[in-house]
């Protein structure tokens, strides 16, 4: 029988290289398949939700142990691959190195039996026609290793000098049986050694060899005999002619056990490994996840309506604490706009009631005359009376009908529609009617002309300051419309004729200056003090340094009751009066300064209500003109250099009148 010490494995199928492609249509899928095919999407969809449904720390935990669990039987299958060929090498190594002694003495061996503890197999083919007492061909086993109770390894090599499928001078492994030497009494005479079988004997006793062992034999020493050996195949020569094939073979059983234990101790520390790293990335993964809990409850707050919760920050370097901030910020702007939303709302609810209530006034005076016109119109002086009645009603009417257009007006403001912003206005012009306007309204009232300029500041203690001189008023054109900006100065005019006394002075200033600030940043700014003061510390900068954007600033000045100071930022909201009753007695709706503060807006201005010097209330326009040209700073030579040219000059004049004097003499 031979042994192989590889097994041959198939052989693909060839193809062919130049076969024609296939050009049958795919055939349709049967039903059966189509059915096969949704069953399957079905159950992977079913398995994608039961995986979602699992926490992401549990995954993340899973995973790290999955990753674990391949490296360790990665590395352990390496390791026990790796010690395994090195003992298969060094084993073949050993062999080859004790063939030649084997081959050497070849006939010294054969004629000894030297079964027992030993390390080496040792076997004896002859091919050259040697035979044994049976007429085959002689197989003598010299080498045998043995055991405990007799036991005895004998690998299974081919026999009768047979080498197909073995390669000579190659080693190969192959398998072995267990079986057991015992010594026997003899009952022939017959005291010749019998190396064929292997038995020998002496004059009383003889030595078998069982092919199994007995019931009693030592189970460990069974088990290490049915080791694999090692077998390296040497051709056994003599005067030329090859006359045996010698096997000479080591057992495996120590490789194999030391592999074995190698592999037991790989798997146990590989256990210890995974359930370390388990724990630990447990732990870490766990700690990872307390931000993120945390932001889930905050989350959860928050969607109950407590906008003001906040997540805690951590480090932002790292992807937690990016988050967080990334998450704070966003929650204060959602917040910021949740109360804009709200204010707005309550303004629109606010605005609604004004409104209601606004018209509400002139409707019930229009049913009212009516009604008293329908009552009166039979009884005597009916006539005088009706004219009286239409007069109201006509009046009730036209104040209605101002509100109206004032509310739409607003309404398309904020829409932002209504301003035509490519024309080019001639602001003086404007700002001139509105004084004639006034003169025409109020005929004793003094109105003065004012030149705005800028006072620097010269200490922390007396800042910048807006100076005011008595002068014609600067040419001052800028872009925007001039139909609502004439609005925007008739509004403001008509509240000084509406709120202060018809005989208090006016003083009305014009005056264009560079400010380094935007005109977006400008329209954002809020109608208060210290916005102005903003602005005017903004202008003292621009001065300073030659850059920024013109504008114009415009400033009505009365000398009235004036307005408190922390009514003046409500002078801007929609319906808001400081005198009710005076305004109805004139015709205000308390939309002027609403309209006003939109139109200046849209136009990216600023207007604003300060106190006036002495009594009374100052309202400030500002408005974007043109961006600021920066000067070319020419360097001027110092005094010092001056007056050396200037003496230079005059010397050599003075040597020219000499040198001339001197001619003439």
């Amino acid at each position: 029988m031979s042994i192989p010490d590889k097994q041959s494995g198939g052989v693909p199928p060839s193809s062919t290289p130049n076969a024609a492609p296939n050009t049958n249509p795919m055939p349709a899928m049967s039903p059966f398949a189509a059915h096969f095919q949704e069953q399957r999407e079905r159950k992977k969809n079913m398995l994608m939700r039961h995986i979602d449904r699992i926490s992401l720390s549990s995954k993340l935990v899973a995973c790290t142990i999955a990753v674990l669990l391949i490296g360790v039987s990665v590395i352990s299958f390496s390791i026990r691959a790796l010690v395994n060929n090195y003992m298969l090498q060094k084993t073949d190594t050993q062999l080859s190195s004790q063939s030649q002694l084997v081959v050497n003495n070849i006939d010294l061996l054969s004629k000894n039996d030297s079964s027992g503890p030993n390390s080496y197999f040792l076997q004896i083919q002859y091919t050259d026609g040697t035979k044994d007492k049976e007429g085959n061909p002689l197989v003598v086993t010299p080498l045998m290793p043995q055991m405990q109770d007799g036991i005895v390894s004998v690998p299974i090599l081919p026999t009768y000098g047979d080498t197909n499928g073995i390669t000579l001078g190659q080693a190969f492994t192959t398998q072995a049986v267990a079986k057991q030497i015992i010594t026997v009494q003899s009952d022939s005479a017959d005291s010749q050694n019998d190396p064929a079988n292997g038995n020998s004997n002496s004059s009383d006793t003889i030595t078998k060899v069982l092919a199994n062992p007995t019931a009693n034999a030592n189970h460990a020493a069974i088990v290490t005999a049915r080791a694999p050996w090692r077998i390296l195949p040497v051709t056994f020569q003599q005067n030329g002619k090859d006359r045996a094939v010698v096997y000479i073979g080591l057992s495996l059983a120590d490789q194999i056990d030391t592999v074995n234990t190698l592999t037991r101790y790989c798997i146990v520390v590989g256990i210890a490994v995974v359930l370390l790293g388990g724990s630990l990335s447990t732990l870490i993964i766990q700690h990872t996840m307390t931000p993120l809990k945390r932001i889930e409850k905050t989350a959860a707050k928050i969607a109950a309506g407590d906008l003001s919760q906040r997540i805690p920050s951590a480090p932002e370097n790292t992807e937690v604490g990016s988050l967080a901030a990334s998450l704070n910020s966003m929650l204060t702007r959602i917040e910021s706009s949740f109360h804009e939303q709200e204010e707005t709302t309550d303004k629109m609810k606010r605005f609604v009631s004004d409104a209601s209530h606004e018209l509400r006034t002139p409707l019930a005076a229009i049913h009212g005359y009516a009604e008293l016109y329908k009552m009166q119109r039979d009884m005597p002086g009916a006539l005088e009376r009706a004219d009286e009645s239409i007069e109201h009603i006509e009046r009730s009417s036209q104040r209605m009908t101002v509100l109206v257009e004032d509310l739409l007006s607003l309404a398309r403001l904020d829409e932002g529609r209504g301003i035509d912003m490519t024309g080019t206005v001639k602001l003086s012009s404007l700002v001139t009617d509105a004084v004639d306007d006034l003169h025409a309204l109020d005929p004793d009232r003094a109105v003065r002309r004012m030149q705005i300029s800028l006072e620097p500041a010269r200490d922390l203690n007396h800042p910048a300051e807006f100076n005011l001189a008595e002068g014609d008023w600067p040419e001052v054109v800028l872009p925007g419309d001039a139909s609502r900006l004439r609005q925007v100065v008739t509004n403001i005019v008509g509240n000084i004729h509406r709120y202060t006394p018809a005989d208090s002075p006016v003083e009305i200033s014009v005056g264009v200056m560079p400010a380094s600030i935007s005109p977006e940043s400008l329209a954002r700014m809020s109608a208060n003090d210290a916005s102005m003061r903003y602005f005017i510390e903004a202008v003292d900068v621009s001065r300073s340094m030659q850059m920024g954007m013109n504008y114009a600033v415009v400033r009505f000045s009365d000398h009235g009751p004036g307005v408190p100071e922390n009514s003046r930022s409500k002078i801007f909201e929609r319906f808001y009066t400081a005198d009710p009753s005076r305004a109805r007695l004139k015709g205000g709706t308390g939309l002027g300064m609403a309209i006003a503060q939109s139109v200046v807006k849209a136009h990216k201005g600023f207007i604003c209500a300060t106190d006036s010097q002495g009594g009374g209330l100052t309202l400030t326009v500002v408005l974007p003109v043109a961006p600021l040209e920066p000067k070319i700073a020419v360097d001027e030579p110092p005094q010092d250099a001056k007056a050396e040219r200037k003496a230079e000059r005059n010397k050599a004049k003075q040597e020219k009148q000499q040198a001339r004097q001197h001619k003439s003499k």
